[in-house]
């Protein structure tokens, strides 16, 4: 378990924690106790393996949508996740891959909503996350070791902003690729889809931290962004639904 996963997980003690590897996607699940068992698990292997090799051949087929770093089109018979990424990155301006994530932490949480019942689910990739509860939850914000905020910052998301996408890109902390310095660019929105194609746009803006306000800004225009936090270096901006909290 990553220390970023670790830190995120504390704000969820009622929750029990539970993983699951398919391919590159790798969750981190947390579920009120006894609802996670071998019969969940393997469903949700089986459904994400489906959703994988779905996407898989629309990019042998259709390899510009991994490629790009813009918005593409895709054809009209193309699966509902490659739809929703495509329809994500095209209200964000950047590539569909940049929403994938997101889209299968949405995914994944969604199935366990259906599957378990229950009304609460937290599901985590890579620092992007799908919320449902009906409680108050708060997030963490990965900043990365060198940040003044490390450890230091979250967000308090209240039941009736959920369900709900909190999605981190970042161009100093962990392998994703990004255009711009921000040490974390954190977009809440509706969709994790959507969550994680803005916040890969919002990092890409960032250049310095004079330029975390206009990233902030600018984040706020995309339809369906909910609120948005950039930091980099001392620097932060917020704006939108969003409460920050010191943890």
């Amino acid at each position: 378990m990553s220390s970023e996963r670790h830190y995120r997980a504390q704000s969820a003690i009622d929750l029990q924690q539970h993983t699951l590897t398919v391919g590159e996607t790798d969750l981190a699940l947390l579920l009120p106790p006894g609802l996670w068992n071998d019969a969940v698990a393997a469903g949700l292997r089986v459904y994400l393996i489906e959703r994988r090799r779905s996407l898989q051949a629309l990019i042998m087929a259709f390899p510009e949508f991994a490629a790009s770093h813009q918005p593409v089109a895709v054809p009209a018979d193309a699966p509902p996740l490659a739809r929703s990424m495509a329809e994500a990155a095209q209200l964000a301006g950047v590539g569909p891959m940049a929403a994938v994530a997101g889209c299968f932490a949405e995914l994944a949480g969604r199935y366990l909503l259906r599957q378990t019942a229950s009304h609460e689910v937290i599901v985590e990739n890579g620092g992007d996350i799908f919320v449902m509860s009906r409680r108050q939850r708060v997030v963490g914000v990965f900043c990365g070791e060198d940040s003044p905020f490390h450890q230091r910052l979250a967000v308090r998301l209240a039941p009736g902003q959920m369900p709900c996408g909190v999605c981190t890109s970042s161009g100093t902390v962990g392998p994703s690729f990004s255009y711009g310095k921000a040490d974390a660019a954190l977009i809440i929105a509706g969709s994790a889809v959507l969550a994680d194609a803005a916040a890969t746009a919002a990092g890409n803006m960032v250049q310095s931290k004079e330029d975390v306000q206009m990233a902030c800004d600018r984040a706020m225009t995309i339809p369906g962004v909910r609120a948005a936090l950039i930091v980099c270096q001392d620097r932060l901006a917020a704006a939108g639904e969003i409460e920050l909290v010191s943890i």
